[in-house]
């Protein structure tokens, strides 16, 4: 496909930010990333730190305010808990604070191309393989050269992990008989909007937050960082305790509700039945494996007591854990540097500036302002939103790919570069041309209608494309697949739909009608 995207096989050296790597170095001082700090990532419990908060890096890039004090506040409570074996340096670069070092330095191979090249130019610096992950690196390159031709698909991987770790299992097979229950986990909301249950456990600040947030305050003021979203309160854990029981609730108190209504979409209640979890696991305070261990022994338990929670919730919980996370980690390394400037459905519209900024107040259209409005709020929507109404409308106008990959980095809490460039470039926006999806994630509004409860108070109807009322998803359906008809024709997935622009006699006029309004905040 022109502009699409393929893994060239490897030819010469293997790229030494792919490793390979020592597991441990158990003599040294461990460096630990923002995203590095729970205690897995050390090789025992007296390990020596060093953290180090870098003032260049919120200089680099225009971040949610709330993401800006998540990451700031996690690391400066990492460095109280561990007090005198701590080093923590606030400093204006990593450099800085290396050069004050006097140890012998390790560090877990970090989540980025970029930091990985740096902590490998640094001579002193000895670097481990990655942690955090259920699979590692080399678990996942067996698995993916062992497809030969095939396509490297999730739910493949997903099983094959399972299988590796024995995750609900049942011997050689999975327990329920069923690898996969998502057929049962696509409810809409109920038609009272209600789900149940209990609200999120929710953090308290303290005063280390409300130092983070003066710092912030003063940075901004002194014009040396600029953020977008609102200030606080905390939503998301910064500690291991507060992220152990935030799981912890969620599994007595959500999880059952979980997998029915994954994929519905409430305007009154944002939370719905997510553990909220993806914030402390990109934080490395949890790991995974723990995690998904949690909820099957949860599962047990209560089977045991003859009232079992829902296979489908417990599984589909699982799947997004050690299925989705893990795949997509592995995906950013597996599938190279270049993955990123895909571009195979020529999409080079520039992000809108109210898209940039969070500008609910611009937009008319319920669904995307409600949606823009959560995540100006909370720099957190959950992942349907996030494909189905911010990434639709994206993949709809043709806004650059890579572009918005970058914006989703900034914008989300639990963003970093190695969850959005596959999930955004493969999965949101087809820029691969099928590598991660098989088909666009393409859906008019009747979708959003059906999965939420924003169309029957919108002024646009999810029924009209055309005049006044047009929702801006239907037109920009129709419109989005007559400007690939010719990219998409080989796409056997979307042969029908393509087929069904030959019936729509107001065609031209669709496709007029929204090349006027292209990028407008609709």
């Amino acid at each position: 496909m022109p502009g699409g995207w393929r893994r060239e096989p490897s030819r010469g050296p293997v790229d030494p930010a792919l490793g390979p790597f020592a597991e441990r170095a158990p003599g040294t001082r461990r460096w630990c990333f923002a995203d590095q700090l729970g205690p897995h990532f050390l090789d025992g419990p007296d390990q020596p730190v060093l953290l180090v908060e870098s003032r260049a890096v919120l200089a680099r890039r225009r971040f949610h305010r709330q993401k800006a004090h998540l990451v700031l506040s996690a690391l400066r409570h990492r460095a109280a808990e561990l007090g005198e074996r701590a080093e923590f340096h606030q400093v204006r670069t990593y450099g800085e604070a290396l050069a004050r070092c006097r140890d012998q330095v390790s560090v877990c191979a970090p989540t980025t191309w970029r930091s990985r090249d740096l902590v490998l130019g640094l001579p002193d610096v000895q670097v481990l393989a990655p942690r955090g992950f259920v699979s590692t690196q080399e678990e996942f390159a067996a698995w993916a050269d062992g497809r030969g031709r095939r396509r490297l698909l999730l739910e493949d991987f997903y099983r094959d992990s399972r299988r590796r770790t024995d995750v609900l299992m049942d011997g050689a097979d999975p327990v329920g008989g069923t690898w996969n229950l998502d057929e049962q986990n696509r409810q809409p909301p109920p038609p009272d909007g209600a789900l149940g249950v209990p609200e999120p456990w929710w953090p308290e600040e303290d005063e280390i937050d409300e130092q983070v947030r003066a710092d912030l305050d003063r940075w901004e003021a002194d014009a040396e960082v600029s953020f977008v979203g609102d200030d606080g309160p905390r939503l998301f854990p910064v500690t291991r305790v507060e992220a152990v029981r935030r799981l912890e609730h969620f599994l007595d108190t959500r999880l059952g509700t979980f997998g029915p209504y994954e994929d519905a979409v409430l305007s009154g209640d944002r939370w719905l039945a997510h553990s909220l979890i993806s914030p402390a696991l990109n934080l490395g305070l949890l790991d995974p494996l723990e995690v998904v261990s949690a909820a099957e022994q949860r599962y047990r338990d209560t089977a045991a007591e003859g009232d079992p929670l829902p296979l489908s919730s417990v599984e589909g919980f699982v799947r997004q854990v050690m299925g989705w996370r893990d795949y997509i980690w592995h995906m950013y390394w597996y599938l190279g540097r270049r993955y990123r400037h895909a571009n195979a459905l020529a999409a080079h519209e520039p992000l809108p500036a109210w898209m940039a900024e969070l500008d609910d107040a611009a937009v008319e259209a319920a669904c995307l302002s409600d949606v823009l409005g959560n995540l100006r709020r909370d720099g957190w929507v959950h992942h349907i939103p996030r494909l189905m109404v911010l990434g639709n409308y994206a993949l709809q106008r043709g806004i650059d790919p890579l572009e918005l990959t970058g914006w989703f980095h900034r914008s989300f809490v639990d963003g970093y570069d190695w969850v959005m460039v596959a999930n955004v470039i493969g999965m949101s926006q087809h820029a691969d041309g099928g590598v991660l999806a098989t088909k666009p994630y393409a859906a008019g509004g009747a979708y959003i209608d059906r999965m939420s409860d924003y169309c029957g108070g919108c002024r646009y109807s999810p029924r009209r494309r055309t005049g006044e009322n047009a929702c801006p998803y239907t037109a920009g359906y129709w419109t989005f697949l007559e400007r690939n008809r010719e990219r998409l024709a080989g796409n056997q997935r979307v042969r029908r739909q393509l087929q069904g622009l030959d019936r729509l006699g107001d065609l031209p006029l669709v496709v007029e009608q929204e090349r006027q309004r292209g990028t407008s905040a609709p």
